[in-house]
């Protein structure tokens, strides 16, 4: 004679098994959803600064002890007064997203794409202000070595005269997020403008591309 209630115990044990298998299927797929749905959210907040184009307006900015630099389009301006280096980034962001300059790190010599990494994070000389540039638009990047007991500003001097130097610039998403480090190589023409290119980016935020 069959015994109903194993039967039934079995039943509903089988019935909540099939259950929670489903609602494990089902969780999973939603997670996996949310996950696409974040990614495509951050993509849409992405900036990615390059340099700007040759016919691009030149842009002149003033710095807080008054001097004033003008960066022309696709180029920069490097300014030397008083053993003081002055440098203004021409940029353009390429990414969907607004990009907000952190700040950056300047080295006196050229930095090749091929180097393994970027200076520390904690080295970088932070903005006093918010710089920001929407997507498809113009910017720019400044900073000085004014410090007359800085070595970096003495060797800095050395390579504005040797017209060749290099430059990481850090910025991110207008959240603080997704921050990214752009290096820069800068060199000065037989004509006397200064010019740079993006040769490697580092995403900080998520998993490295490379």
């Amino acid at each position: 004679m069959a015994d109903w209630v194993t039967i039934s115990a079995l039943a509903t044990a089988g019935g909540t098994f099939a259950l929670a298998g489903t609602t494990y299927a089902a969780v999973r797929s939603g997670n996996r959803s949310a996950r696409t749905a974040e990614q495509t959210l951050l993509a849409g907040l992405r900036p990615l600064l390059v340099q700007s184009s040759a016919d691009d307006q030149p842009q002149r900015i003033r710095f807080v002890d008054e001097v004033r630099v003008t960066a022309p389009g696709g180029g920069a301006g490097v300014e030397v007064i008083d053993g003081k280096v002055y440098l203004v980034v021409s940029l353009r962001n390429v990414g969907p997203g607004i990009g907000v300059l952190h700040g950056g790190y300047l080295y006196p010599d050229p930095q090749r794409a091929s180097m393994a990494d970027h200076a520390p994070v904690a080295s970088f000389h932070r903005l006093t202000r918010d710089i920001y540039i929407p997507s498809g638009k113009m910017g720019f990047w400044q900073i000085a070595c004014r410090d007359e007991n800085d070595p970096e500003r003495v060797a800095m001097v050395e390579a504005v005269e040797r017209g060749a130097f290099g430059a990481d610039i850090l910025y991110g998403d207008y959240e603080g997020g997704q921050r990214v480090i752009t290096r820069f190589g800068l060199f000065r023409e037989d004509d006397g403008v200064w010019r740079h290119s993006a040769v490697r980016h580092w995403q900080l935020d998520r998993v490295d591309p490379r």
